[in-house]
């Protein structure tokens, strides 16, 4: 692997969207955003012919000009998806829409929410309709997919739920899922690191990670999750963030952790039953040694939808961690573009 970047089979264009969706949101985090699109080798040859697309969302704390970043001897996944549609053995050709959806807590989890803004709509109106105008697209939910990783995997799951008639397929590799195996165990933590360093209060937790490198404590990652989960999750109407357990002690609040709980992918496929079985292409992956033990949530978001009659899906647990798994996400877009072709 040298160290340098190749030049792409296909080409990237870097563009710029103007949402409406997120202008003045509580944040005050810009409401233009750049977007980073993927076409295909041949795209520029073939100008009648109409592409898939396919979306990729990112984890909490990621913003979009990540995707260029490498790890040592491994390409970055922009150059993944280039030699995916490059090979010998590609798939059908698709376009391929790498959207930003960073906020200044660290992520929005692709939903609505007054304490975050309205990202739920921002990639479903705002996005969605600005790739349809400007590239060649096939234009409906049977040929549209979305893919993610971690909080972009959670993303991915719960999309399509809300709005089968936009994507007709997901790919998730470790979404967030199965909340009381993957968030409620970290509370305990949340709590005893507010009570050492902040006095329990999570403003001055926020007063002193904005004062320094991010992540130089070891409990930053542990109380920003919680915080900007309880923000996307259970937020008041005037933008009051709740979080789901008592500060001082880590009892739970039964109310609003009922409010996570709907946001719970596992738990939000019954309820979506005809838009599960609407879907094209499920693929669900996870390692085995997930940190966030989110392997569990996998394979209960497959029993999910076994339960609804969803069966035909792409299910696998290998042998990894929830970390350097980019190599797992050109799998999850193939399977994607043979499907929604």
């Amino acid at each position: 692997m040298e160290p340098w970047s190749k030049q792409f089979a296909g080409r990237l264009e870097h563009v710029e969207i103007e949402s409406e969706a997120l202008r003045g949101n509580a944040l005050g985090d810009p409401h233009v955003r750049p977007l980073w699109v993927s076409l295909p080798p041949g795209y520029d040859d073939e100008r009648e012919r109409r592409y898939p697309s396919l979306y990729v969302i990112q984890g909490l704390t990621g913003q979009l000009d990540m995707w260029a970043n490498r790890s040592a001897f491994r390409p970055n996944p922009l150059e993944l998806v280039d030699a995916l549609f490059a090979a010998d053995d590609a798939p059908p050709p698709a376009i391929v829409v790498w959207v930003d959806a960073w906020t200044s807590l660290g992520g929005s989890q692709f939903v609505d929410s007054p304490a975050t803004g309205r990202y739920h709509t921002y990639l479903c109106e705002d996005v969605v309709a600005f790739v349809d105008a400007r590239y060649r697209t096939l234009a409906d939910a049977a040929h549209r997919g979305i893919s993610g990783k971690s909080s972009g995997g959670y993303g991915a799951m719960i999309t399509p739920l809300l709005r089968p008639d936009l994507f007709g397929g997901l790919a998730t590799h470790a979404g967030d899922a199965l909340f009381e195996t993957c968030y409620l165990p970290e509370f305990r933590d949340a709590v005893r690191a507010l009570r050492d360093s902040y006095d329990g209060s999570f403003d001055r937790f926020w007063e002193d990670f904005s004062s320094r490198p991010a992540f130089a404590k070891s409990a930053d990652h542990i109380l920003l999750n919680a915080w900007t989960m309880a923000a996307c999750y259970s937020a008041d109407e005037d933008g009051t963030v709740r979080v789901p357990f008592d500060p001082g002690t880590g009892e739970l609040l039964d109310d609003v952790w009922a409010r996570w709980l709907a946001w719970d992918p596992v738990r939000m496929v019954e309820p979506r039953a005809e838009a599960a079985r609407s879907l094209r292409a499920i693929y669900v992956d996870c390692g085995k040694r997930d940190q966030f033990f989110l392997d569990l949530g996998a394979e209960a978001f497959r029993r999910a939808l076994e339960r609804v009659g969803v069966t035909d899906v792409f299910f696998e647990l290998f042998d990894g961690t929830h970390s350097a798994i980019e190599y797992r996400y050109p799998l999850g877009l193939r399977y994607l573009a043979e499907r929604l072709a």
